[in-house]
């Protein structure tokens, strides 16, 4: 598009095997977890987030997070990282040898009650130990916040509600910042709104869009135009959130190659590769893909 600047590359970071699977009702076996992972490496993807330290009564899901990590053979140049909500899930990372971890919050504080149970200052207070451990340990942290552009349970957030949350929650320390549409309804000037008021580095700050009603692309070209080259992606568009009712998956990881790939910006990622690995998982999890550019790279796969 004409007057539109692009970052060179982009940087994809693959989360559906922690946030694509928390909410799938069909239990994945460790080894097809692990399986999906060593894929997703193969495919050229450099960032993943493994799992969730989370107690199985939440997410049963991902009740296997030790053992997941146990099997998984350290590569040159992978990040494997693992979300924690407390302390004692910081303790189980790292007795795993993780070495980034993930903190998670919401922007608005109904959000954040039906969610982790407390407000929102009271989880800044509940990661202070965290982030103090990983820093202790020599541990990368990154902050999640959800509900950044609308809440299931309070409607449209105000930009500059969602850029101070999000400066809160930087300042506890975290390294990196992932802004989140977790329930998939901001659009790409919601988008500039936010981003544009921001004053954490862009460097340092992904996106993490749901593709609830089709804008997850558009929103993540978008905040590349403002300088931001960091988008957190689902292999295939696995994914949901189980307390923000009718959210979708998140936004494809195959659906981001493709469009930052045809527009000249490099991901490193083999997309055919990437499709072949997202339609193994999809062939466990009983059901079709919905990331478009999945089924079609796995079409033009199969002719003759």
């Amino acid at each position: 598009m004409a007057g539109m600047t692009l970052p060179p590359s982009i940087t994809l970071v693959e989360v559906g095997p922690r946030d694509g699977l928390q909410n799938e009702p069909t239990p994945v076996p460790v080894e097809a977890k692990v399986a999906f992972i060593e894929a997703l490496m193969d495919a050229g993807l450099r960032e993943i987030e493994v799992t969730s330290f989370v107690s199985p009564k939440w997410v049963p899901q991902l009740a296997d997070a030790g053992d997941v990590f146990a099997r998984l053979k350290p590569r040159p140049g992978i990040t494997w990282s693992a979300l924690v909500p407390n302390l004692r899930g910081m303790e189980r990372a790292l007795a795993c040898g993780v070495r980034k971890v993930a903190v998670f919050t919401g922007a608005t504080e109904t959000f954040c009650r039906k969610n982790i149970n407390m407000s929102f200052a009271e989880s800044l207070d509940a990661f202070r130990p965290v982030v103090a451990e990983a820093r202790k340990n020599g541990i990368a942290v990154r902050g999640y916040l959800s509900t950044a552009f609308g809440c299931p349970y309070e409607g449209a957030v105000d930009p500059a509600r969602a850029a101070e949350a999000a400066h809160r929650l930087a300042d506890l320390g975290c390294d990196e910042l992932s802004i989140g549409d977790t329930i998939g309804v901001a659009a790409p000037t919601g988008v500039e709104a936010l981003l544009s008021r921001l004053a954490f580095p862009r460097p340092a700050t992904a996106l993490h869009f749901h593709d609830t009603r089709g804008t997850a692309a558009a929103n993540a070209v978008q905040a590349a135009t403002m300088g931001f080259a960091r988008f957190d992606a689902s292999a295939g568009g696995a994914g949901g959130c189980p307390y923000a009712p009718g959210a979708a998956g998140n936004v494809a990881t195959e659906d981001l190659v493709y469009l930052f790939e045809t527009m000249g910006v490099r991901t490193g990622v083999d997309l055919s590769k990437l499709a072949a690995a997202s339609e193994a998982l999809f062939g466990i999890l009983g059901r079709t893909p919905p990331g478009k550019a999945q089924r079609a790279a796995m079409a033009a796969a199969r002719k003759p």
